[in-house]
């Protein structure tokens, strides 16, 4: 993508945000925005342009860090209800009760008897949130391994991404095949037709971006606002399907 194309689409997505978020503000309208992936995927860069130049009074973003010894005693989605929105309000986890369908999957950070019932409540516990009145819009981004492996390999060796290094990113490429079966099974058993996953092929960050968030504006906006704006490229970003994951639309 072009310098001057993304940064024309982009500006108009922001735009459209803000838009967005002054019409919630007035309606009350609630918004989560839930986005997983690999580790290197693209998460960061895609929430900053986000949020750049939303209300950070009506906009959470919220990434948790490992559960406490009390946390870990509690209903596992009873940490993530406390920072669900209010009226108006924009909240966009950065990772989250998915985590129990991935990093805690792959690395045995829980058993198997909670990780079936993750995967069993998840889908009803989304359900009550919309019903609820809660927008809910669920992101995958998608990397290959040889683009995560550069990302990380990149980590390592800037200064300014000394945050972003984990203890997890060592494994991120020796465990490539357990984290795609893991996200295999989570997309296949927590996709419906109520709260739908939407994957984005995220090896090149720029479309990535514009076509997140794209389709956090198809989404959330109200009619007027959406129909000014593009849809997402449908190479980049689709509806999730069991044929995705043979295709070669998500990477093996």
């Amino acid at each position: 993508m072009k310098k001057h194309v993304y940064e024309s689409r982009l500006h108009a997505l922001q735009l459209a945000l803000v838009e967005t978020q002054l019409a919630a503000a007035k309606s009350g309208e609630r918004v989560v925005i839930l986005l997983e992936g690999r580790d290197g995927a693209g998460k960061d860069g895609t929430i900053k342009r986000m949020v750049e130049h939303l209300s950070t009074r009506s906009t959470r973003i919220v990434a948790l860090p490992k559960p406490s010894d009390r946390e870990r005693s509690q209903w596992y989605f009873q940490r993530y209800v406390a920072h669900l929105p209010a009226a108006g309000e924009i909240v966009i986890l950065n990772r989250s009760w998915y985590n129990r369908a991935g990093v805690e999957t792959v690395m045995g950070f829980s058993t198997a008897t909670e990780q079936e019932s993750f995967l069993r409540d998840a889908p009803d516990f989304e359900r009550m949130l919309i019903e609820s009145g809660i927008r809910l819009v669920k992101l995958w981004l998608d990397i290959s391994r040889e683009e995560q492996k550069a990302r990380l390999d990149a980590r390592r060796t800037d200064p300014l991404k000394q945050l972003k290094v984990s203890d997890l990113d060592a494994v991120a490429q020796e465990r490539w095949d357990d984290y795609s079966a893991a996200r295999d099974r989570m997309l296949s058993r927590t996709h419906t037709a109520l709260s739908p996953w939407h994957c984005i092929r995220a090896d090149h960050k720029k479309p990535a971006r514009i076509a997140a968030l794209a389709h956090v504006v198809a989404r959330i906006a109200p009619d007027a606002i959406a129909h000014e704006q593009d849809l997402p490229d449908p190479k980049i970003l689709f509806l999730f399907d069991q044929s995705a994951i043979t295709d070669g639309r998500l990477a093996c």
